[in-house]
């Protein structure tokens, strides 16, 4: 083991810092990776930054690569696009998607990358991850021709969803966030947009996205009777209430969750390697570049992690490259 490679570590809740790692020299199923970009998933990796991981879900947002335990010191990320530098000769020298937190160089299992496809940029291809829960949740949520849906909340996992509805046949499809900004990348998405006071109602399906108990209340008053919210939204540590008074029961409303951690019952058949193939399919979609929106060195990440966790930089995905001698 010699020190090869840089990782960007959390050292304590609102505080990050780069440190040496040391490699292994890859073994025979292992490939050794060097990496290109990655993502900042502002939703998830924010709240583990500020420390808001709930005790009780230390372990299941453990990422599959993570280092340390939360609230930290801990290594974290998920959205890591590299070259093979070593490896078995079907992968060597292939760009791929790994769920692997942010770091220069690093060795995985084989089974553990996959090949991103020569018509999906390496930039690009840092959204796979996001897209392969946006693909779970429209598996889990079963949209219908010719439904009225609302996505409430425009970051990065909403708008991912919002993209992939926006290609399903007779649909109704609005994106609705209080951010004004998120218009714009509605209107690349190809989809509506509205404020949540302008919203179209009558919904047969509300997907909720924001992580704020007002945008719950929303999407609550937005469905049709007997229509469905589906909640993508993870709230950390905080509690949430909700109005089930009123028509919430007469109506015969549905709220339903929706975790990536768990294949959705619909498609039980499929592995995480066929998600995550068909979301890197998705990915060749040009329209999807919409949903990255800032851009720094892997250097700089012990600033910028701050200001995204803050709000002083409205990311949806914030990509981190890696140069050349990375």
């Amino acid at each position: 083991m010699k020190p090869a490679a840089r990782a960007f570590w959390l050292r304590s809740p609102g505080e990050g810092e780069i440190r040496e790692a040391g490699l292994p020299a890859p073994g025979e199923d292992e490939v050794l990776v060097r990496s290109l970009y990655s993502g900042v998933s502002r939703g998830t990796e924010t709240l583990v930054f500020r420390g808001q991981v709930p005790e009780s879900q230390h372990a299941a947002m453990r990422a599959p690569f993570q280092e340390g335990d939360f609230p930290g010191p801990v290594k974290y990320g998920y959205l890591s696009v590299g070259l093979v530098e070593e490896g078995p000769a079907a992968l060597k020298g292939r760009t791929v998607f790994c769920l692997y937190p942010h770091q220069t160089r690093y060795v995985v299992p084989a089974s553990a990358v996959t090949v991103v496809p020569d018509d999906v940029p390496a930039r690009r291809a840092v959204l796979a991850g996001t897209v392969e829960t946006a693909v779970n949740a429209l598996w889990d949520a079963a949209p219908l021709v010719g439904d009225r849906i609302a996505v409430v909340g425009g970051g990065m996992v909403g708008s991912s969803v919002a993209a992939l509805l926006a290609r399903f046949p007779g649909v109704r499809v609005q994106l609705v966030d209080a951010d004004p900004a998120r218009a714009k990348t509605a209107e690349a998405l190809g989809v509506g947009f509205a404020s949540p006071a302008d919203a179209l109602g009558d919904c047969d399906l509300v997907v909720h996205a924001s992580a704020t108990e007002q945008g719950l209340a929303r999407s609550l008053e937005l469905l049709s009777a007997e229509g469905t919210v589906l909640e993508l939204s993870w709230y950390g540590d905080r509690k949430v209430g909700l109005p089930l008074g009123e028509a919430f029961h007469s109506r015969r409303l549905v709220i339903r969750s929706s975790q990536v951690g768990t294949v959705s019952p619909a498609r039980a058949n499929r592995s995480y390697a066929d998600r995550i193939a068909l979301a890197l399919e998705l990915l060749a979609d040009p329209r999807l570049d919409a949903l990255i929106t800032g851009e720094s060195a892997f250097e700089e990440l012990p600033e910028v992690m701050p200001l995204l966790a803050s709000g002083e930089i409205p990311a949806l995905c914030h990509l981190v490259r890696y140069g050349k001698s990375a």
